[in-house]
């Protein structure tokens, strides 16, 4: 029951997001940044939702506007990260031996680091960009994606099915493609879907600290970041950046728990 309410509650917040970030890019009531200094911190009304910040522009708009932008940057993080992670993973996961090792070795050195601290070191040289941010985030989140990927590869290539594709002739490659990565899909989405509401939260935190997309560009974190001065005066500026942003982690992570209880088997079981 709980798994169902969970599912549907997550998906129903997931799709609400996904419909914000089609509208958004097609149709926004105001432009995201036209400035109106003669209506500058208007409170929430009929004809601003969401009320208007320090330099007139309509706060509802910039919310929808940054729903792009955030979902567009966590998407391609998670994409990027999981694609080379699941690569590098299988690899040393079916491989083994030496490259195994040094994978692993390798592996550990990235994780011995935080990924926020990586991030930060990256965003410093090379300066925030979209790019650039969703690089330093899905390079920070691949070992974790690598890991997974190898252990779930150590537990499957040994299973009756693959060593009868072996000695039927099967290529290394042709058996770790048919019949070994479908079988990894599993943990791979439960791990995607937790690692998507992390980037999302910690690329809400890169922009509230001035670190990640670049302004005039709207984002969650920055239009936190930009309200946060004018909180007693126009707390609203604060108030709809953040409920959006709790809403959207709610929704995916409410999500991830629904997809992990239906896909791992041992949640399964214990259900």
């Amino acid at each position: 029951m709980m798994g169902r309410l969970n599912l549907f509650v997550g998906a129903g917040l997931v799709g609400a997001w996904l419909v914000a970030v089609a509208v958004s890019s097609v149709y926004t009531p105001a432009d995201p940044l036209s400035m109106d200094f003669s209506a500058r911190l208007q409170a929430p009304a009929e004809g601003s939702l969401m009320g208007t910040d320090q330099y007139g522009r309509d706060l509802y708009s910039r919310v929808l506007a940054a729903s792009r932008i955030s979902f567009g940057v966590s998407f391609a993080t998670v994409v990027f990260a999981m694609t080379l992670g699941a690569v590098i993973g299988a690899l040393a996961g079916y491989v083994g031996g030496l490259t195994d090792r040094i994978v692993v070795m390798c592996l550990d050195a990235l994780m011995a680091f935080p990924p926020l601290l990586l991030v930060l070191m990256f965003l410093s040289v090379v300066g925030p960009s979209v790019p650039a941010v969703v690089l330093a985030l899905g390079v920070g989140y691949t070992p974790t994606a690598a890991r997974v990927m190898r252990g779930t590869v150590l537990s499957i290539r040994e299973v009756e099915y693959v060593e009868a594709s072996r000695v039927l002739g099967g290529s290394d490659a042709w058996t770790l493609w048919r019949h070994v990565l479908p079988n990894a899909v599993s943990p791979l989405t439960v791990l995607a879907t937790s690692m998507f509401a992390t980037v999302l939260l910690l690329e809400s935190a890169l922009s509230f600290l001035g670190l990640g997309v670049p302004p005039p560009a709207a984002t969650w974190g920055g239009l936190l970041a930009d309200g946060r001065q004018f909180l007693s005066q126009a707390p609203w500026l604060c108030i709809f950046p953040g409920l959006v942003i709790s809403l959207a982690l709610l929704g995916v992570n409410l999500l991830g728990d629904a997809l992990r209880d239906r896909l791992d088997p041992h949640q399964r079981d214990a259900v």
